[in-house]
């Protein structure tokens, strides 16, 4: 019996019912985020008094700002690493208090030291490094640059 002719038998609501979670679960659409460059030639301000900075002015908070991820660690001090993950480029890179202060993307689940080391290795893929900015603070201008 050909495939169409078994579906056809089993009537239509079976049907989905048995393909629907295979389509659900095998579907590469589930990723979100775009695939992009490390931005290079960083060079910004944020003012830490306004309201973009908001997050910024508690322990583990964090912004988004030209695919960089600024973030307050744990121990108070603002840094800066890139949004995009070196494991396959996708742009979901967050800073994460929960464990500790890391870097975290949470397509394949690679993670990051502040100092942007790989934590972990997915699959048999040899972790790169994560490239991190520097940041300095004047009055309430943060700077972040390469």
């Amino acid at each position: 019996m050909e495939r169409k002719e078994f579906l056809r038998s089993l009537g239509a609501g079976a049907a989905f019912a048995l393909i629907f979670p295979c389509a659900q679960g095998c579907s590469k659409d589930e990723v979100v985020g775009n695939i992009k460059e490390v931005p290079t030639g960083v060079d910004f301000t944020i003012d830490l008094s306004s309201n973009e900075a908001t997050n910024l002015a508690n322990e583990g908070g964090y912004i988004l700002k030209n695919d960089v991820v600024v973030a307050r660690n744990l121990e108070g001090v603002l840094i800066a690493a890139t949004q995009i993950c070196s494991h396959q480029g996708y742009d979901q890179v967050r800073f994460v208090s929960d464990q500790g202060g890391i870097f975290h993307c949470d397509v394949h689940g690679s993670r990051f030291g502040q100092d942007g080391s790989p934590l972990n290795q997915i699959g048999n893929t040899t972790a790169k490094a994560l490239k991190v900015y520097q940041t300095s603070v004047d009055g309430d201008i943060l700077r972040v640059f390469e």
